[in-house]
């Protein structure tokens, strides 16, 4: 039983989807290698006759296609040479298959592209972090005999579109660093061009670098005071805004304030951090650099998911 804004018990809410027909194609698309790897792919890179050193042989486009394929169905680098190899003969392509070592090497430089549908008016965010495992057990081993010392984990930020569900920004650190102190470094990877309306998290974001972060691009700031919160002086940016919230949570209560203020859709990042670590909770590479670019690759097929097709429900009355 759910909970209305008074506290008294209320049924959940159920849902319909109404285009079942169009999202039932968009699940089986999803298994479509064609969708990853196409002909019209620009796959052998120019050469520069004036540069210095070896030049590369493959694009990023074709790097990232091949790690892609390893990602989503979580192959190692020898097995995802031989599966894309074997795509590029059964298309009847000449193109080379670039060597698991090449694979390895390009990724730690990658420039990965995230696609995005863009989206007319102000944008609203949502901002939440999550932990993937690089070293250590699994869950019953560690249910059964206990945590090892060794456990090693890598803090995902994400910022996600809350319209149409897309990463529009990542970013990685380790477990010593906060998750206001990510947020304009996440900004700034959406474009300067694109307004944002809206930015939601959790009482973790109730920072004044968020503040002046979502100032700064003018965006309206739903955050949760924390519990023991108290009210900022005025000449810091953002407390008039975050004051007024705390009266209202005051006043109204916290449970209230948040239908009241739209808090909710928040939760819609803690269903992409579920969506992405459903691509595997550990990391198969294991320094920095080609975590960032796994990472990042886990948001290209999250978000190419989408394109493919989402469901769309109306509450039952």
């Amino acid at each position: 039983m759910g909970e209305d804004a008074t506290g008294v018990g209320q049924p959940r809410k159920r849902y319909r989807t109404r285009n079942w027909r169009e999202y039932d194609r968009g699940l089986i698309s999803r298994g479509d290698l064609t969708v990853w790897i196409s002909p019209d792919l620009a796959w052998h890179a120019v050469k520069d006759a004036g540069g210095r050193g070896r030049p590369r042989e493959f694009t990023d486009a074709a790097i990232q296609a091949v790690l892609t394929l390893k990602v989503l169905y979580q192959l190692p680098l020898r097995a995802v040479q031989g599966m894309a190899g074997s795509l590029i003969r059964l298309a009847g392509l000449d193109w080379r298959v670039p060597h698991y070592s090449t694979l390895s090497r390009r990724q730690r430089d990658l420039v990965v592209t995230i696609p995005y549908r863009p989206r007319r008016g102000p944008l609203h965010l949502v901002i939440d972090s999550t932990g993937l495992k690089v070293l250590g057990e699994g869950e019953w081993k560690v249910r059964k005999h206990g945590a090892d010392k060794r456990r090693v984990w890598r803090k995902v930020h994400l910022i996600i579109d809350a319209d149409s569900h897309e990463v529009r920004a990542v970013e990685m650190t380790d477990h010593r660093h906060g998750d206001g102190e990510i947020v304009p470094g996440l900004l700034a990877q959406v474009p300067e061009g694109e307004r944002i309306g809206v930015i939601s998290g959790d009482g973790a974001y109730d920072t004044r670098g968020v503040y002046e972060a979502s100032t700064e691009r003018k965006a309206a700031l739903i955050v949760p005071p924390r519990r023991n919160g108290k009210p900022w002086k005025s000449r810091t940016t953002g407390s008039a805004e975050r004051n007024e919230t705390l009266r209202a949570i005051r006043r109204l209560g916290r449970r209230l304030w948040k239908r009241w203020s739209g808090y909710h859709r928040r939760s819609l990042a803690e269903t992409a951090m579920s969506r992405l670590k459903r691509l595997g909770e550990r990391l198969a590479a294991r320094d920095p650099a080609r975590q960032i670019a796994e990472v990042q690759i886990r948001c290209v097929i999250l978000n190419t998911f989408n394109s493919l097709g989402m469901p769309k429900t109306v509450p039952l009355v």
